[in-house]
């Protein structure tokens, strides 16, 4: 079986303080490391947080840029969630139901790291509306 997996690089401007936050916070796996580069794994996909000497700034709403996963179990979703808040992980907006009742509903939250990297991670009670339910037009919230 063929399986592709995701990559995504993001910045960071401190590589130990990256590897704290994704290993011992979020539970990736590290992989391979440098003094510029850590590579990740978060469930089955490779993030690598590159080092920038670029200043880090927050966004002003969690649009447009932030990256996650869809969890195709709920309990899956649930386990990340009661993680980041053992774990005590900055919530950028916390844990809600989006669409409720419609084919659209979602459970969702989002996190920050110390660099500002937006993360949304998501479950779909209908998982359908993760490609297709193209008659609805909802796509996240208003800003």
């Amino acid at each position: 079986m063929n399986q592709t997996l995701f990559h995504l690089a993001f910045p960071v401007t401190d590589i130990a303080q990256a590897k704290a936050y994704y290993v011992d916070g979020l539970g990736c796996i590290p992989g391979r490391e440098n003094p510029q580069a850590l590579i990740l794994n978060l469930y089955g996909h490779q993030l690598v947080a590159h080092l920038t000497k670029e200043p880090v700034t927050p966004q002003r709403t969690i649009y447009p840029r932030h990256f996650g996963l869809i969890f195709t179990q709920e309990t899956d979703w649930e386990e990340l969630l009661q993680q980041a808040q053992q774990k005590q992980l900055l919530f950028r907006e916390l844990p809600k139901n989006r669409f409720v009742g419609s084919p659209l509903e979602h459970r969702t939250f989002f996190l920050e790291d110390p660099f500002y990297n937006l993360m949304e991670f998501k479950y779909y009670r209908h998982p359908e509306a993760i490609f297709g339910s193209y008659e609805y037009t909802q796509i996240g919230d208003r800003t």
